[in-house]
């Protein structure tokens, strides 16, 4: 009886490993154009059973999971989520699945767990984390085992991260010291509140923020910053407070999360002059604080366009045989006022 050729003959044929074989038969990870080819050529010379199998897996769109792993799923996190499960299902670089979970906890130690286990079910991963060793820690030991990590929103200081895609962080906050100076009718305090100085996005923007004032305002004195962990009940009690405790108060910058509480604060507050605050993202709570004057601007994340940059490179990262390790792509952000929404 003559025996049909195996994967093992084929991967000797052609000078590969069994592993790569497997990688081109079934589109488990990316393999070269030209290891390919080499691979199908064999397979030919030697007769293998799955040859016309593997002529096919040369031409078809690879199939890819798309790993999100979002933090809370609250009205920003979910709008996030619809548009980059859009920008999956529309791309026509691989046959896309979205797989789309959220975090409750966003400790780095949960982060880190929950980042591990996630990665074992999709073929690549975009993360929204904070910068701690131990979540660049999970990050670069999932880009070490053939996975590529993509860092939405924060960027994180892993040297193997494959690439960062988020808003501008300086420009943010440069905004938000250009809108609260111009519009602050006299020279006072101005109180800041950052989510955490884990996240490299917001601790940017703060550091922007007081940049721009020291250049162009310094007659404001800035406060210290507030730590809220983009909680909106933190937000509400440390922005009634510091209204309750600064008379001479003229203008709050959230540059982090807690825009409800900051809202919920602001409207409770009886006496005093108008407060011009800017903050993040415009969610309904933010519209209807620009609308009624609450709020005096937002700055916004420009869903659309970072979701289709983010998973075109997630595509080529699945598809090609080296693993990316792209610049930061920083997006300007989205201005809203009363006047435009």
């Amino acid at each position: 009886m003559v025996l049909r050729p195996t994967i093992t003959d084929l991967a000797k044929q052609a000078g590969v490993s069994a592993a790569t074989v497997d990688r081109v038969l079934n589109q488990r990870l990316p393999v070269r154009a030209d290891t390919a080819q080499r691979v199908v050529q064999a397979a030919e010379a030697i007769g293998f059973h799955a040859t016309g199998l593997l002529r096919q897996r040369l031409t078809e769109t690879p199939r890819r999971k798309f790993g999100f792993l979002l933090q809370k799923p609250d009205a920003f996190y979910q709008r996030l989520g619809k548009e980059l499960v859009h920008a999956t299902k529309a791309t026509h670089l691989v046959d896309g699945k979205p797989v789309l979970e959220f975090m409750e906890e966003v400790v780095p130690n949960v982060i880190a767990e929950k980042l591990l286990q996630f990665a074992k079910k999709v073929d690549v991963v975009a993360v929204v984390a904070m910068d701690h060793p131990v979540v660049n820690e999970a990050v670069d030991r999932i880009i070490s085992s053939g996975k590529p990590v993509f860092t939405l929103l924060s960027n994180i200081t892993s040297p193997l991260c494959c690439g960062h895609f988020g808003a501008d962080s300086r420009k943010c906050g440069r905004i938000a010291g250009w809108t609260i100076s111009r519009l602050t009718r006299r020279a006072g305090k101005i109180g800041i509140l950052v989510g955490s100085h884990r996240y490299l996005n917001q601790e940017l923007s703060e550091i922007s923020f007081r940049t721009f004032m020291r250049e162009h305002a310094p007659e404001f004195q800035l406060l210290e910053p507030i730590v809220n962990l983009d909680d909106d009940d933190i937000a509400y009690e440390a922005i009634t407070e510091l209204v309750t405790r600064s008379s001479d108060l003229v203008g709050i910058y959230v540059s982090g999360g807690g825009q409800e509480g900051l809202i919920k604060a602001l409207r409770e507050r009886q006496t005093g002059e108008k407060l011009v605050s800017v903050c993040n993202e415009l969610t309904p709570a933010t519209r209807a604080g620009l609308h009624d004057g609450v709020i005096d601007l937002t700055l916004g994340t420009p869903f659309a366009a970072l979701s289709k940059r983010l998973v075109d490179a997630m595509a080529k990262a699945t598809t090609g045989a080296d693993m990316p390790h792209l610049p930061p792509l920083m997006l300007p952000p989205e201005i809203h006022l009363s006047e435009n929404i």
